[in-house]
């Protein structure tokens, strides 16, 4: 077997010949801003879902400032009146593409709640206005842009597009529904972070290559005829899957028809399509749709350091268009002192959507592309205090994280690095980013740097000086971290550690934050409904949080997201982490609202409007005994009467300050 060519870098282009027209302060949304251009035309237009910031957290900004470093001009549509094709007729019609993505979130995440209610606001919209994008946005915006300009091709992209990129089950709809690229009728599928396969197709399609002749680049998705096979000369090697007797290998998913129509097959496929999610040996991924066939190349190779730099180091305006005006985007609010420092996951939970997108190879920058960051943020970013409010990705603490050995990490197919064990072969050393916090906050104008995004716990017991420079120098007062479930049966579905590594995390932490003379607190994030929960497996979960004084606030009802592991169990209520049968292990599920907002209840054991339910429940199980006025008892024998809506309006208020634990703020994860 011969080793795969290195991939081509993203500098490594002879840049197109638009480039002459400089940089864009901000990437044309309007003609008049194309006029200030020089332009006559846009080659790519890119349309999005979310308001147009110009940051390398939105995942337009971050591609459109990569095309257009490659010298290409690129215009924006952001969140367009979807309801006609005239809107995409806005920039003219694009010399090469339209680029089609929901935006940050899954269209369908990002407007209801893991309930099916509709959310009454939108953080990535102006002023949080909810209605300014359609369900299932890459198809309705997809389509429409074929409307606008019926010859220019479509390729769609971003985490909606990823997550449905092949036969999934649609939680909203409650049925099992095909590709997104069938129902959208585009030409091509990126899926995951699709930098290095956006920059070869557009060069491509500048050299006049008709877009369906393109079929070779990693991390692509495309509709062939029964028997279609590559070509055994592909363009470019660098993109193809390998120089190995496996380049036209492939696996056949069970038919689209059949995962409809027989859960078990359902479950199979799910089983079959994670287990090639690995760069370095998964195989060509081909389901049936009808008379055609749905083809996914094999994953993307990982940008490298220096490719991760040169992303994040384009030359954003790192603000809002000038559009908006004074209006509030609450998820710029949140971001905009925050630094991206990494991305992917290896954790593997199966109810997270991040590895299906992101990958479980941990892609990082380096200290030195972080710290000019942060300057910039000091210098450009108006309303700086001084105050960095996070440097993270998906994990807190994966940063250079990597296996040992690249031979083995390119021959491994397993679904995660740290369960049910953390693997001899993963290099866990905090090392760099202990040297890296510690250099953030020595910088001139940076007063503190606060670490925002969930730790991975079972990593960082495995530092003691990881955690004391975190506990003494970056938690403000609360620190987020998951243990979802203290329970194995659910762990086990979720694959996540024991409360073992919890406790002693608990341990070092309240250990390091007495040393330092702080009173700090741990939030523990924790997931209702999942599948694998029973309702004594939450009730035991809501007795550990009396006898640790937990009273949550915010918490968090499964939400089955396309493609995720236990989205498959939740649709089928079978294993997909095991071979699949008919006689295979069963998973508890739990679908009835009823049933859910009892698991939810338990969460929230401690709120009036709670307790009847749970008594009603406490009594079904035979646990009357955890009904009563004493410490010991989970919910009281009486009622109080409900106060008056704006009296219980503060009091919800302050119950979020009341736990002598601190706060339990939960969002609905989504995505994560």
């Amino acid at each position: 077997m011969q080793t795969p060519a290195p991939p081509r870098p993203l500098t490594g282009y002879r840049p197109y010949w638009a480039q002459r027209f400089g940089v864009a302060p901000f990437l044309p949304m309007s003609r008049a801003e194309m006029d200030a251009c020089g332009w006559d035309a846009c080659d790519i237009v890119l349309v999005t879902g979310d308001a147009y910031i110009d940051h390398p957290s939105f995942g337009m900004a971050l591609v459109g400032r990569l095309l257009e470093a490659q010298g290409f001009r690129v215009g924006i549509i952001a969140q367009p009146d979807w309801r006609s094709a005239a809107d995409f007729r806005r920039l003219g019609q694009p010399k090469l593409f339209f680029g089609i993505t929901a935006g940050n979130m899954d269209s369908m995440v990002n407007r209801y709640t893991a309930d099916k209610k509709i959310r009454s606001d939108d953080a990535y919209t102006a002023n949080a206005e909810p209605g300014r994008r359609p369900d299932y946005a890459v198809t309705v915006y997809a389509q429409r842009a074929r409307e606008a300009f019926k010859d220019v091709p479509v390729v769609i992209g971003g985490i909606e597009a990823s997550l449905r990129r092949i036969a999934h089950f649609d939680y909203w709809s409650e049925t099992v529904k095909r590709s997104v690229l069938v129902d959208s009728k585009a030409d091509l599928l990126l899926f995951g972070n699709a930098e290095r396969a956006l920059v070869e197709l557009a060069h491509r399609l500048a050299k006049g290559t008709p877009i369906h002749e393109i079929r070779d680049l990693r991390g692509s998705a495309f509709m062939v005829p029964p028997g279609w096979t590559p070509t055994t000369d592909w363009h470019d090697a660098s993109t193809r899957q390998a120089h190995d007797d496996r380049t036209l290998t492939y696996v056949r998913l069970p038919d689209y028809e059949m995962v409809k129509a027989d859960k078990v097959a359902y479950a199979e496929a799910s089983r079959q399509f994670h287990l090639e999610s690995n760069p370095g040996n998964a195989r060509v991924l081909v389901q049936k749709h009808g008379n055609r066939d749905l083809w996914l190349n094999p994953p993307p190779i990982p940008l490298s350091t220096a490719e991760m730099d040169h992303v994040y180091g384009l030359p954003y305006a790192r603000a809002p268009h000038p559009s908006y005006g004074n209006a509030k985007i609450p998820a710029w609010e949140m971001i905009r002192f925050s630094i991206n420092i990494m991305r992917g996951c290896f954790g593997g939970c199966t109810f997270c959507s991040i590895t299906e997108h992101e990958g479980r190879i941990i892609q990082s920058r380096s200290e030195s592309s972080i710290l000019r960051e942060i300057e910039e943020i000091r210098d450009k970013t108006p309303g700086f205090t001084g105050v960095i409010s996070d440097l993270g990705g998906p994990t807190a603490n994966m940063y250079r994280m990597a296996c040992k050995d690249p031979a083995i990490e390119a021959a491994c197919r397993r679904l995660s690095c740290v369960y049910p064990d953390i693997c001899p072969n993963l290099d866990t050393s905090h090392t760099a980013l202990i040297h890296l916090y510690r250099k953030a906050r020595e910088l001139p104008g940076v007063k503190k740097v606060l670490i925002g995004s969930g730790l991975r716990y079972d990593l960082a017991v495995r530092s003691p000086e990881y955690v004391k420079e975190l506990v003494a120098h970056h938690v403000g007062g609360y620190l987020k971290i998951a243990p979802e479930h203290t329970e194995e049966g659910p762990l086990a579905k979720m694959m996540k550690p024991g409360m073992g590594s919890y406790d002693k995390f608990k341990r070092m932490f309240e250990a390091a934050s007495k040393a330092a003379g702080k009173e700090q607190y741990l939030i523990p994030y924790f997931i209702a409904a999942h599948p694998g929960t029973t309702d004594t497996d939450m009730l035991e979960l809501a007795l550990w949080l009396k006898r640790n004084d937990f009273r949550l606030d915010q918490v968090q009802t499964f939400l089955p997201t396309p493609l995720a592991i236990a989205t498959g169990m939740w649709h089928t209520g079978k294993n997909p982490l095991k071979r699949v049968s008919k006689d295979s292990e069963n998973v508890a599920v739990v679908r009835g609202g009823r049933q859910r907002k009892l698991q939810k209840a338990f969460l929230r054991y401690h709120d009036p409007r709670n307790w009847p339910l749970l008594r009603e429940a406490l009594k079904a199980m035979g646990r009357a005994d955890l009904i009563g006025n004493g410490k010991r008892h989970l919910v009281p024998a009486w009622q109080p009467a409900e106060p008056p809506r704006r009296n219980r309006e503060k009091s919800a208020l302050a119950g979020r300050h009341r736990s002598s634990k601190g706060p339990g703020h939960r969002t609905e994860r989504g995505h994560g």
